[in-house]
């Protein structure tokens, strides 16, 4: 008999990276690419005094989060990176959440990351070439103090 796949557990296959959404301030926003979603704790190095050890002991220290990257196509009249990048002033930063959702096939979030308070650091414009037939990209890089995650 032919294996229809039927039987097959739903857990079995790794999930698609391509069907994404990315909000904040309420407002979806179509994205090309997001990168950066990494966290790392540094290890601290420590030895006491009374040890044995000709070495030391690493402890957990302080989590870093890299900045997230996203990369979007440019429309006409779409201004929403340069205007999120110039309301930041000296010691006046917008800070918002920044929700990152991994969606199944019909549409639900699969996995989320929330990005707290974050800004921008850095847009970069479209590269342009005369003799280019490629899609306009600009990049926006985000700073935020910690990432979260959570499924469903």
């Amino acid at each position: 008999m032919v294996d229809d796949g039927s039987a097959q557990s739903t857990n079995v296959w790794p999930l698609p990276k391509f069907y994404f959404q990315v909000e904040w301030d309420s407002e979806k926003v179509s994205f090309q690419e997001v990168s950066g979603l990494d966290v790392e704790v540094q290890p601290v190095e420590y030895r006491h005094g009374g040890s044995p050890e000709f070495s030391t002991i690493k402890m957990p220290g302080i989590k870093k989060s890299s900045s997230v990257t996203m990369k979007k196509g440019i429309f006409k009249s779409d201004n929403t990176f340069w205007d999120w990048f110039n309301e930041i002033k000296m010691n006046v930063i917008k800070r918002k959440t920044v929700t990152i959702k991994l969606l199944n096939e019909g549409g639900s979030p699969t996995i989320t990351w929330v990005l707290k308070n974050a800004w921008p650091t850095k847009i970069t414009g479209a590269d342009l070439k005369s003799d280019g037939d490629e899609v306009a990209v600009e990049t926006l890089e985000v700073a935020h103090e910690g990432v979260t995650i959570s499924n469903g």
